[in-house]
């Protein structure tokens, strides 16, 4: 047999671990997206919540949920680099965003 089918094999799967990902050199960089900010709507304790996705990462989020805040006159937070405002007024949040030179689409139903 020869040697070089080590040299030429890698890991993709381990009983111990599962499944091995692969070493990804120099993607330190967050992935960007599509350029589009979505608005989701999801109900927690009966209530309904709008999450912002897709904000590029050079923008200040604290900022930003700040702003939409004080306008809609509502909580929220940030966790995770999505933002959650406590209403579901998707269309207000919209046109904020879309003078703020952003592209938004509203998500989900």
């Amino acid at each position: 047999m020869k040697k070089n089918n080590q040299t030429n094999s890698r890991l993709v799967y381990s009983t111990e671990t599962g499944r091995v990902k692969g070493n990804k050199q120099g993607s330190s960089v967050p992935d960007k997206g599509d350029g589009i900010v979505r608005l989701f709507r999801e109900s927690r304790k009966g209530n309904g919540v709008t999450l912002i996705k897709g904000l590029p990462v050079e923008v200040n989020l604290k900022e930003l949920a700040k702003a939409l805040k004080k306008k809609l006159g509502v909580g929220g937070s940030i966790k995770e680099g999505v933002i959650e405002v406590q209403t579901d007024q998707r269309e207000l949040i919209k046109q904020y965003l879309e003078q703020k030179n952003y592209i938004v689409k509203i998500a989900g139903g």
